[in-house]
């Protein structure tokens, strides 16, 4: 006979009551306490009975996620750290690509699979605010820089001010023909707006003339195409800020390519802090959000909205997650 909650609970010593509160994810249960009550679980390889805690609670314990594009390994990361948080509740992560086009995501948030999800958790590209107002049907977390003051929690970072503060970190290497690889046109484009505006405030500030590159898309063939044209194009820049990491890589790579030193000719800043700038020749200086953070209070807010508590109807909440300046390779001389 497979193990039920009442062994669970003499194996953790704890009561019945407390061993349904970590299966179904309540927050209000001490740290020690959930670890003493995952361990009798993982030990006696319980699986709760999906199907009565469905009826029981009117929930699935299934959420979805939806990013623009997996293949960015910053989307990856957050969704791997997503699914990590989702597993403290006991949910199950579905995850969705929607290579931001307008027809998936409405589709989406529209609850085209409503009665298969509890919640979702989702980056728009395509939708504006007003969009997700009317088509919502699902509680919703939204993530990224697309729609702010919107019709649902937002996580974000402030991509101005960190880019800010990777154009100053260049500046205050002495450099003073800083482009800026990452530039889009299109209003969806929002992250290229932001990240445009911190670079260009910075180089106002310092008197010094902006060189900006535009891209189609945030991926390492991107970014070696854009710093060859600067490179062809007029007198070449002695720093660049790349709006992500994947660019930052490819425009490394062009510059060895054309026989220039990184940082010694130019130094180089990309945006994400992604696993391969940490392992790159040279190492890659970058903006670092903190992911874990933005992952774990996406899962947080979800989960409160779910809840029975005030937050499950309350207004809306905007909530801006730190970011942080890593120096590396690419921009000390050594």
């Amino acid at each position: 006979m497979p193990p039920g909650l009442k062994d669970v609970a003499a194996r953790a010593g704890v009561s019945i009551k407390t061993v349904s509160n970590v299966v179904n994810g309540y927050v209000h249960v001490a740290p020690a306490t959930r670890a003493r009550v995952q361990a009798a679980i993982e030990a006696l390889g319980y699986v709760p009975n999906m199907a009565a805690r469905q009826l029981r609670s009117g929930r699935s314990g299934v959420i979805a996620l939806a990013v623009p594009e997996l293949q960015s390994p910053y989307f990856a990361e957050i969704a791997g750290l997503i699914v990590q948080a989702a597993e403290q509740r006991s949910w199950t992560v579905l995850i969705d690509q929607t290579d931001g086009h307008a027809e998936r995501e409405r589709n989406l948030v529209a609850g085209l699979r409503r009665h298969a999800i509890d919640g979702l958790i989702f980056s728009p590209l395509a939708l504006a605010g007003e969009e997700l107002a009317v088509e919502s049907g699902t509680p919703m977390v939204l993530l990224g820089e697309r729609v702010w003051h919107g019709p649902a929690d937002h996580v974000a970072i402030d991509n101005t001010a960190a880019a800010a503060d990777a154009t100053r970190h260049l500046r205050s290497l002495g450099r003073r023909r800083i482009a800026a690889i990452g530039v889009q046109d299109s209003p969806s484009a929002v992250t290229s707006h932001q990240r445009l505006a911190g670079y260009r405030s910075v180089l106002a500030e310092a008197g010094l003339e902006s060189v900006e590159t535009p891209v189609e898309s945030f991926h390492r063939a991107d970014g070696a195409a854009a710093m060859a044209r600067l490179l062809d194009e007029g007198e070449p820049p002695d720093a660049v800020f790349c709006f992500n990491d994947l660019l930052a890589l490819g425009a490394i790579r062009t510059l060895l390519e054309r026989g220039l030193s990184v940082p010694g000719d130019v130094a180089v800043i990309g945006f994400d802090d992604i696993e391969d700038g940490r392992f790159s020749t040279p190492t890659l200086s970058t903006i670092a959000p903190d992911a874990p953070r933005i992952a774990q209070l996406a899962v947080d807010l979800l989960a409160e909205r779910l809840g029975d508590g005030p937050a499950a109807s309350g207004a809306p909440r905007e909530l801006r997650v730190d970011h942080r300046l890593v120096v590396r390779e690419s921009t000390t001389v050594a």
